[in-house]
């Protein structure tokens, strides 16, 4: 019985952990990297085909992104996550794939003008995405699923992303148990729409994130209602827009629920009626996900309104863009406004052609309402960048750089301390990934120094025996000394050679099976081999 930790050690991003138990191989979130990474990240220990079950925390692509790529690397097993994961990542891999599929148009129309030849490949196709979405099982809160002989999970809510979930692991092997708890990422309290997040009684160990466990969010509750509505009445006043890089899921729907209390109770004076336009058609559908989960994620405040007839998400003057011309249209009508639109980051997405176009504009806001990542575009204009790329062009940093200080939908320090003591008794090990090296040292200390829990900080390939509970490998840190290459069209071969180990996979998983069968498999692997090689 192992554990393995391979993403979002010491990094924020990339969330990815392997565990092995009675010769089945899961992986607990598979996620994309997203900004600056400072570590290599070890690979995984088996085939992607050989990967029998993923546990998805939530359904944010830092946790999520990568199951396409798993798909097409030869993955068929199962993808266990909560009933609103399951809807959000329909919807989220899917615009992943169409990410990929066009920045990899974009590069190879620019390769041909500066007469490159080397095409670029995808990272996925949409085809992986609908893959990997066919094998998604969903399942609800607090019920215990048995997935194998030796392997139990249950999702607990953590009150981060509609959906989103700590998950319980109940590994047997040789007769001995031990039960896990991966965080995933908990959630702040007195959010928006959403419930807190509950806790976990008991756990053998314990997987937690420390994204903020270096600070803590104001003593008191932010009055964002307040507070939004002066910058967008200081904006509006000097003739600009309001600019909100946002999160399509989860932020962009929490941004909602407060202007319509800034409409409803009238706080923006002589710019009544204005207009605010969600320009993602990925928060489009979010939208319409948190609509069908009002009565299992909601929390009591979002419930009072429902009960009372009233959406807490939608209002007068709400404009959705769907199409790109819709998206276009915006920036040509004059009117100030406010303009929603992914990523949060701003690293992709029609964000970007918003930010070309209100950047360098003073009487504009561009107004930043979650986290940003190093290295990310969203991150360099928050430290005060004055000239930006896009486009190819430069654009002028003019307009106003603001931040929604405090709005967060992670736990910060004091909340990451409650969770853990939240346990009845000391767990045997917490290992604390998901946050920036010194945050995670930080974090570590806090918890060894301060409450007397066995804390650990693992970098990426630290393999883990839970049975005897004593490290088979502790792994250094070790830094990317290079950029990670372009997957060129060549390397599409890669694919095959994928394909090629699911065939093994496939093979070993039939063996004993009828003579018969197993002679017809053989001649059309033969066959199959006649027509190909060269």
């Amino acid at each position: 019985m192992e554990l393995m930790f391979i993403g979002a050690a010491h990094e924020v991003t990339g969330s990815c952990h392997y565990l092995k138990v009675n010769n089945k191989h899961i992986l607990v979130d598979y996620g994309m990297e997203q900004g600056v990474n400072y570590f290599e990240n070890a690979g995984l220990p088996v085939d992607s085909a050989m990967i029998d079950y993923v546990f998805l925390t939530h359904a944010h692509v830092d946790h999520s992104g990568y199951l396409p790529l798993l798909y097409s690397r030869g993955f068929r097993g199962e993808i266990y996550m909560t009933q609103a994961s399951a809807e959000l990542c329909s919807i989220m891999l899917r615009d992943c794939a169409h990410i990929q599929m066009q920045e990899a148009e974009w590069k190879n129309r620019k390769a041909k003008r500066s007469a490159k030849v080397a095409a670029v490949e995808p990272l996925y196709t949409m085809e992986d995405a609908d893959g990997a979405i066919k094998r998604i099982i969903p399942c609800p809160y607090d019920a215990e699923i048995d997935v194998d002989e030796g392997i139990k999970i249950r999702f607990t809510d953590i009150g981060h992303l509609l959906g989103s979930s700590s998950i319980e692991v109940w590994a047997t092997e040789g007769g001995v148990t031990r039960k896990l708890v991966f965080s995933g990422d908990i959630g702040n309290v007195n959010q928006p729409l959403i419930k807190d997040p509950a806790y976990t009684e008991e756990a053998d160990y314990v997987i937690m994130e420390s994204t903020y466990g270096d600070r803590y969010h104001s003593v008191e509750r932010p009055d964002y209602v307040t507070e939004l509505a002066s910058i967008i009445q200081e904006t509006f006043d000097r003739g600009g827009n309001v600019v909100i890089p946002s999160f399509a899921v989860g932020r962009t729907q929490e941004m909602l629920y407060f202007l319509r209390q800034i409409k409803e109770m009238n706080l923006i004076k002589r710019h009544e009626g204005f207009e605010v336009y969600v320009d993602s058609p990925l928060a489009v559908e979010a939208t319409g996900i948190f609509h069908q989960n009002i009565y299992t994620c909601f929390d009591e405040e979002a419930m009072e309104l429902v009960n009372r007839g009233i959406n807490p998400i939608a209002f007068p003057g709400l404009r959705l863009s769907i199409t790109s011309e819709e998206s276009k249209a915006i920036n040509f009508d004059m009117k100030p406004k406010v303009i929603l639109s992914a990523s949060g980051m701003c690293e992709a997405g029609r964000i970007r052609h918003h930010l070309k176009h209100n950047l360098w504009r003073p009487e504009c806001t561009i107004l930043f309402v979650g986290y940003q990542a190093v290295g990310t575009l969203g991150r360099i204009l928050v430290d005060g960048v004055e000239e930006v790329r896009l486009f190819g062009e430069t654009i002028e940093v003019r307009a106003s750089i603001q931040k929604l200080a405090g709005i967060s939908g992670h736990a910060d320090k004091g909340g990451l301390i409650k969770w853990i003591r939240g346990f009845t008794g000391k767990p045997k090990k917490v290992f604390v990934v998901h946050g920036e090296d010194s945050v995670c040292k930080s974090f570590t200390n806090c918890l060894i120094d301060e409450y007397g829990f066995d804390a650990y900080a693992p970098y990426s390939g630290t393999r883990f025996d839970l049975i005897r509970g004593e490290f088979i490998r502790e792994m250094p840190a070790i830094p990317i000394t290079q950029k990670p290459k372009t997957r060129h069209a060549s390397e599409v071969f890669a694919r095959l050679l994928a394909a090629g180990q699911r065939l093994m996979v496939v093979i070993g998983r039939n063996e004993g099976g009828a003579n018969k069968d197993l002679a017809k498999f053989a001649d059309q692997i033969n066959s199959l081999c006649d027509k190909w090689d060269r």
